[in-house]
């Protein structure tokens, strides 16, 4: 399998279990997954920042800050905005 096959398929389950996530209860598992969305950033922003544009405003705030960390300012401050 091609490098850009298998980002595309990481990507779309990291998506899949950032959605699962969003309602988990522990600090530990928002972390993670904030972790794992800033990750995927590195490799596509485009397909990440579509995620958050959609579920941000109902992300844990730990998780947002963990994916939005590597992102240039003005574009953080604008997601901790919405």
């Amino acid at each position: 399998m091609g490098s850009f096959t298998a980002i595309v398929k990481d990507l779309k389950d990291i998506l899949e279990l950032s959605k699962i996530m969003l309602s988990h209860k522990h600090d530990l598992m928002h972390k993670a997954t904030g972790w794992m969305l800033r990750e995927g950033w590195k490799k596509d922003p485009l397909a990440i920042e579509e995620f958050l544009d959609e579920f941000a405003t109902r992300m844990p705030r730990t998780m947002l800050r963990y994916a939005i960390e590597k992102m240039e300012e003005k574009k953080r401050k604008g997601y901790l905005k919405l």
